[in-house]
């Protein structure tokens, strides 16, 4: 019950800020939203940890973690990608409009960059291995 209340506390934190954070001008919003993110990540762990009473659920809460966890590794390495690509794609297009024959060389750093997202889905698979 208690681990419940932590989880819906965290949510409704979550969606506090958000509405109140929305149209205003913040000073540093970096440190803002890592606030934000730091209190709702541990209410979601401690109300996870306080929802396990028995040896069942202890697994099946670790099978949870698991899932979010290959999840996390999955989507930030998407995430870190697409802005990799973003930006080396930006600066790719400058130098093929300048020097054409540059082309190959532009495609392998595309390349790299599109190599993040790979990683992470790799550590995904390994960790859901482990469930």
């Amino acid at each position: 019950m208690t681990g419940s209340i932590f989880m819906a506390a965290a949510i409704f934190i979550t969606l506090g800020a958000g509405c109140t954070l929305k149209g205003k001008r913040v000073a540093n919003p970096r440190l803002v939203l890592s606030l934000i993110s730091g209190c709702t990540l541990v209410m979601l762990f401690a109300g996870s940890a306080l929802a396990v009473t028995d040896g069942a659920a202890a697994a099946s809460s670790a099978a949870g973690l698991a899932y979010l966890g290959a999840s996390l590794a999955a989507g930030l390495a998407c995430i870190g990608a697409g802005i990799a690509v973003a930006v080396v794609g930006a600066a790719a297009l400058g130098v093929v409009g300048e020097k054409p024959e540059l082309l190959g060389s532009t495609l392998i750093y595309l390349g790299l960059a599109e190599g993040i997202a790979i990683y992470g889905v790799i550590i995904a698979l390994l960790i859901l291995g482990k469930v």
